[in-house]
């Protein structure tokens, strides 16, 4: 016998909307990530200062680590999510 209740319409509803806030959330790091390798490139071409360059790959690789840390997150979340959809 399953311990957790069927869940109502307004369980379903919330499980929804939280499905949705995650996918908003993920975009969100993407969209943040791309900024910041567009940025790093940006300042590795453009640079007119010492250390540009090395400040430059150092801003790609932040938004490299900000994409896997996003996805990372998302990917925790979603299966703590799964285990709350009843299956069937």
């Amino acid at each position: 016998m399953d311990p957790t209740p069927p869940l109502d319409l307004r369980d379903h509803l919330a499980l929804d909307r939280t499905e949705l806030a995650l996918e908003r959330t993920l975009l969100a790091y993407a969209r943040t990530a791309l900024g910041l390798v567009a940025a790093g490139v940006t300042i590795v071409q453009l640079g007119q200062f010492r250390g540009a360059d090395g400040l430059g790959w150092v801003v790609v690789a932040m938004g490299l680590l900000v994409l896997l840390a996003g996805t990372w997150r998302t990917n925790r979340r979603w299966r703590t999510l799964r285990g709350l959809r009843p299956s069937g």
